[in-house]
C-alpha cells in the first residue's frame, strides 16, 4: 500500500476514534488539538513513519491552505458591526493596539534568542506567531460562566487577527531575496497582494452574497445548495487571487466579510427562513473544524515530530516568551484605561493560543525558501505545540475560576463590574468536529 494511502488510513483512524468520544473528552482538559497533535506525532517520521513531507508535500500543503481559506471566509462572515459597536472596546483595543504590539515584541526578542536569522526573517516570526486560535482553548472562550464581554472580545480578535497579520506577511517576504514576492518588491506586493487580492475579494464575496439572496428570495435555491455556496465563493475567491498573482487568503477573508454583509444587507423578503448568514455558513464552518483538526496532525508529524529532535534552549525559550511576554504584556498596555481588573486583563493575556494560522504561514515560508526556513519552522512548531498544550489544559480550570472570581468580585462590589456590561453574543467561531475555530 502507498504511502498516501496509508496516510488517509491513519488520519480516518484518528478522526473516528475521537468523534467516538468527543462529547466524553470536551469536559476534560483533553482537548481536540492535543489529540490530534499527539497523534500525528505518532504517525511521523519520528515514531511510525507514515507520513513525511518529503512524498506527501503537495497533498499536505493544499490541505493546510483550504483550512485555512475556510476558516477566514467563514470567520470574517460571522463578523458584525454590533461586534465592534456594542463592548466593542475589548476587540478594537487587542486588534488595533495589541496585534501591533506583539508583532513588533514578537520580532525583537527574537533578535537576541535567534541569531542565525536576518532582520526580515525575524521579523517573519513576529508575524507568523501573533495571530490566535480559539480552537486551541475553546473552553475559556465559551464558557458561560466568563463575562460575555470577555467571550466575545476574544472569540472576535481570534477571528480578525489571523487576516489582518496577513498583510505584514506578504510585505516582510517581498522584502526577502529570493521569495516569489521579492521580484514584484513591496509596491508590486501592495499592489497585487493587498489592493487587486481585496478588490477581488470584494467582488467576489459581494456579488455571491447578493445573487444568493435574490435566489432565496425568489424560491430558486436548495438550503443544502445554500451552504454548498459558500465553499464555491470562498474557494473562487481565493483562486482568482492566485492566478493574478495575489494573495488568496487575503481575498478569501476580504470576500467572507463582503459575502456576510450581503446577507445581512439584503434579506429576501420570503419570511420563511432565518435572515441571518449562520444557517447558510453552519456547513463550511463545520468542514473548516475537521481540516483544521487534520491539519493540526498533520502539523505533529511533518512539523513537530522532527522538530522534538533538534530542540535548543534558545527556541524553548523563544517559545516560551511568545505566550507569555510577546503576549501579555502588548495586551495589559492595550488594555490600559479599559476599567478591566487585573485577574480580566491577565486572563485575556494568556489565552492567546497560538494554532492553524500560524503553522500555515510557516508552511508558506518553506516554500518560499526562505534561506532561514528550518530554524523559523522549528520555533513556530515548538511554540504552537507548547501553546496547544499548556492553554488546552489550563482552559476548562482557569475558566471555572475567572468565573467564580467575577461573581465574587460583582457581589463585594454591590454594582455591575466593567466586565459585566453587555456585549454581542457571537457564535463560536466553529462549531465543527473537534470543537476547532
Amino acid at each position: 500500500m502507498s504511502s498516501g494511502a496509508w496516510t488517509v488510513v491513519a488520519v480516518a483512524g484518528v478522526t473516528a476514534a475521537y468523534a467516538l468520544g468527543s462529547r466524553r473528552l470536551s469536559t476534560t482538559p483533553v482537548t481536540s488539538a492535543i489529540v490530534f497533535t499527539g497523534c500525528g506525532i505518532l504517525i511521523g517520521p519520528a515514531v511510525l513513519d507514515i507520513v513525511g513531507i518529503e512524498h506527501d508535500s503537495a497533498p499536505l500543503t493544499a490541505l493546510l491552505e483550504a483550512a485555512l481559506t475556510l476558516v477566514l471566509f467563514t470567520d470574517a462572515m460571522t463578523v458584525r458591526r454590533r461586534d465592534l459597536a456594542t463592548g466593542g472596546f475589548l476587540p478594537g483595543r487587542l486588534l488595533g493596539i495589541g496585534l501591533l504590539l506583539s508583532i513588533a515584541a514578537g520580532w525583537l526578542l527574537a533578535w537576541p534568542l535567534l541569531p542565525g536569522l536576518t532582520a526580515w526573517e525575524l521579523a517573519l516570526v513576529g508575524v507568523i506567531l501573533a495571530p490566535t486560535d480559539a480552537a486551541v482553548g475553546k473552553s475559556a472562550m465559551s464558557d458561560p460562566r466568563v463575562p460575555a464581554l470577555v467571550r466575545a472580545g476574544l472569540n472576535v480578535e481570534s477571528g480578525l487577527n489571523d487576516g489582518m497579520v496577513l498583510p505584514f506577511f506578504v510585505v516582510f517576504l517581498a522584502a526577502i531575496p529570493g521569495t516569489s514576492y521579492a521580484h514584484e518588491g513591496v509596491a508590486g506586493t501592495f499592489w497585487r497582494s493587498l489592493l487587486l487580492s481585496s478588490a477581488l475579494g470584494l467582488l467576489v464575496g459581494g456579488c455571491g452574497g447578493r445573487l444568493l439572496q435574490a435566489a432565496r428570495a425568489r424560491g430558486w435555491v436548495a438550503p443544502e445548495w445554500r451552504q454548498v455556496l459558500v465553499l464555491a465563493v470562498a474557494a473562487g475567491s481565493y483562486e482568482l487571487a492566485v492566478i493574478t498573482d495575489g494573495s488568496g487568503f487575503i481575498a478569501a477573508w476580504v470576500a467572507g466579510f463582503a459575502f456576510g454583509y450581503a446577507l445581512r444587507r439584503f434579506p429576501f423578503a420570503t419570511g420563511t427562513e432565518p435572515e441571518s448568514g449562520e444557517d447558510t455558513s453552519e456547513f463550511a464552518e463545520n468542514l473548516a473544524g475537521l481540516l483544521a483538526s487534520v491539519s493540526l496532525m498533520l502539523f505533529g508529524a511533518v512539523l513537530l515530530g522532527p522538530t522534538l529532535q533538534h530542540l535548543t534552549w534558545k527556541i524553548v525559550l523563544y517559545a516560551v516568551l511568545s505566550l507569555t511576554v510577546v503576549r501579555m504584556l502588548p495586551v495589559a498596555v492595550s488594555l490600559l484605561g479599559s476599567g478591566l481588573r487585573p485577574p480580566t486583563v491577565a486572563y485575556i493575556g494568556w489565552f492567546g493560543p497560538r494554532g492553524l494560522a500560524s503553522v500555515v504561514l510557516a508552511l508558506l515560508v518553506v516554500e518560499e525558501h526562505v534561506p532561514g526556513t528550518q530554524e523559523i519552522g522549528r520555533v513556530v512548531a515548538a511554540t504552537v505545540a507548547l501553546s496547544v498544550l499548556l492553554h488546552g489544559v489550563s482552559a476548562v480550570a482557569l475558566a471555572e475560576r475567572y468565573g467564580a472570581w467575577f461573581r465574587r468580585a460583582g457581589a463585594a462590589a454591590g454594582r455591575e463590574l466593567r466586565e459585566g456590561a453587555a456585549a454581542p453574543e457571537r457564535p463560536a467561531l466553529s462549531a465543527g468536529p473537534g470543537a476547532t475555530r
